[in-house]
């Protein structure tokens, strides 16, 4: 009995010994497996760059300046230098997004001086547009602002010689230029699905800049007739004639014909906040219908070929009708990156100079939309059709 006890015994003994040293062996497997997982969730958390390039900020009034300001907090933009003269409104950026001190500046000649930016995004009035130029294009940077290029027709040509002379990209940014649904209705016009395009509708506004609560400072020079070149007919024309210049492959209309309204004039006594313009080409015609008096805010884009037709709804989704076929419910697909974003697309551009020449945010292409602006301007003044 006892000689099957000290069997038994040394059974358990080696039994032991044999789980050491499996488990001495297994767990820093365990363990390094575990780094290795905590590195690739780690890796998967770190944002992804828009860009790699150095931008600069002009003015911090215009309220879309909030878009790339919550980018760079998120790590995905690189701001090197902020200028805007207003003490007030940097102080209040800087508290809300966290700025540095050392990207803050007063000047914009000095921010750029100081940090020799790749390109200067201009989020100030648009009558100040020039301004930006003015200072960048002797330094040789580029300079890509908020819609619309400029104020006036006479402002935007100065601009034009500036960039043309310093060899600088000038450039306007757009909302719907990143649009899925706005690019499948243009690459199905641009395949002929639609046939000759024949009628062109854009729809932009909402209820007012007052009414969704704009900041005071954007509402001070978006409603003054100086620093932003009119009212609705500005803010919201202008994606009408850059639409239609874009599908229309940079074609310059042979007339201008526009209708101004005014509604609110306690609201907005000093602009007009509503407008039609009729958009005359040889063998198409526009309409633009832009306005501070819509019920909901609204960007759609009708087009109308000999073939068929697309409706953009909004951002995403587009009704189609071809070839007498039963009209169809589309969600658009994503635009595949770098394209689908102004920073990755600005950082395309400077390194390409092949794209940005002929596109939506083009300075050829705004500056057919300018002499549109311009005509709608003169339209509504004389009270006739402007010939182009």
């Amino acid at each position: 009995m006892m000689k099957y006890l000290r069997v038994l015994l040394c059974l358990i003994m080696v039994s032991v010994s044999f789980k050491s040293v499996v488990y001495s062996q297994t767990t820093p497997a365990k363990k390094d497996t575990t780094a290795k997982e905590n590195e690739l969730k780690s890796a998967s958390r770190k944002p992804q760059m828009l860009s790699h390039l150095k931008y600069g900020i002009a003015g911090l009034s215009h309220d879309h300046v909030h878009l790339i300001l919550n980018q760079y907090r998120q790590g995905l933009v690189n701001i090197v230098g902020i200028a805007e003269a207003d003490k007030n409104l940097r102080a209040k950026f800087q508290q809300q997004y966290q700025l540095p001190d050392s990207i803050m500046f007063d000047d914009l000649k000095k921010m750029a001086i100081a940090k020799k930016p790749d390109a200067v995004l201009g989020y100030n009035p648009v009558a100040k547009h020039i301004d930006v130029v003015e200072i960048c294009a002797p330094l040789g940077i580029s300079v890509m602002v908020e819609k619309p290029l400029a104020a006036t027709l006479a402002q935007a040509k100065r601009m034009e010689f500036l960039a043309l002379k310093y060899y600088i990209k000038l450039l306007t940014n757009y909302e719907t230029t990143w649009y899925p649904s706005y690019q499948h209705v243009y690459n199905m016009a641009a395949h002929d699905s639609l046939g000759t395009i024949r009628k062109i509708i854009v729809h932009d506004g909402h209820q007012g800049p007052k009414e969704i609560n704009c900041s005071k400072e954007f509402v001070s020079w978006l409603t003054d007739p100086e620093l932003n070149g009119g009212g609705a007919l500005i803010d919201f024309g202008c994606y009408g004639a850059d639409l239609m210049t874009w599908l229309m492959e940079g074609q310059k209309p042979i007339a201008v014909t526009a209708v101004a309204r005014h509604f609110k004039l306690q609201a907005y006594p000093k602009v007009e906040d509503d407008v039609t313009v009729v958009v005359e080409y040889p063998t198409a015609t526009g309409i633009i219908e832009a306005s501070w008096n819509w019920p909901f805010s609204i960007k759609d884009l009708e087009v109308f070929g000999d073939d068929g037709y697309m409706h953009a709804l909004d951002n995403k989704n587009i009704v189609s009708r071809l070839n007498q076929n039963a009209s169809t419910v589309k969600v658009a697909d994503n635009i595949i990156p770098p394209m689908d974003n102004p920073i990755s697309y600005l950082q395309v551009v400077l390194q390409n100079r092949l794209v940005g020449l002929t596109d939506r945010s083009s300075l050829k292409y705004n500056m057919v939309v300018m002499q549109i602006l311009d005509a709608a301007k003169r339209s509504i003044a004389e009270g006739k059709r402007i010939v182009l």
